[in-house]
């Protein structure tokens, strides 16, 4: 029975290789289009009202870590067949939840949240499909204790929600090859 079903899948194999069809092959889920071979990652400048000094950098560094760690798609400096450019519109430190008030009566901040939005502009230069281009928002955050500083915390905030940032941008700009 295991002769059988080998050579079955074997002859499946071999004629669907015979009719010429286009394979498609992927490294950690996305499938890329055979014709694609390079990808683009502009600088993304800081444009938030708040700037963190680090932000811009670790962003785009990382866009490009990710692609060329989960694709075999080579990395250029501009105009990649799939390019991606953008910015950051926002950096935010807002309260996230509130304690109730103590002895005096007065409540405070427990936890906050820092929120960092990207506006990113992908371009597939490898489709015929309008569609297949994007602008696109992406927003994530952490949360950390009130009694910290902003600048005490973000050292270790920015790198998470940069990775779930990234983590959307692939999977968005993923989703259609």
């Amino acid at each position: 029975m295991k002769k059988i079903l080998f050579f079955a899948c074997a002859g499946v194999a071999l004629l669907a290789a015979g009719c010429g069809m286009t394979v498609k092959y992927s490294l950690s889920g996305a499938s890329i289009p055979p014709d694609a071979k390079t990808f683009s990652v502009a600088y993304f400048p800081n444009n938030a009202t708040m700037v963190a000094p680090i932000l811009s950098s670790t962003l785009t560094e990382a866009l490009q870590d990710k692609f060329t760690r989960q694709t075999r798609l080579t990395q250029v400096e501009e105009g990649g067949d799939f390019a991606f450019e953008g910015e950051i519109t926002g950096y935010t430190s807002t309260t996230a939840s509130v304690a109730a008030g103590g002895d005096d009566g007065v409540s405070h901040a427990q936890m906050n949240r820092l929120t960092i939005t990207v506006m990113v502009r992908f371009t597939n230069a490898v489709s015929d499909d309008p569609n297949a281009s994007w602008n696109r928002t992406f927003s994530a955050f952490e949360d950390y204790n009130s009694e910290r500083l902003l600048t005490d915390a973000e050292g270790e905030l920015i790198p998470l929600i940069v990775d779930k940032l990234v983590t959307d941008i692939f999977q968005a700009s993923a989703s259609d090859w």
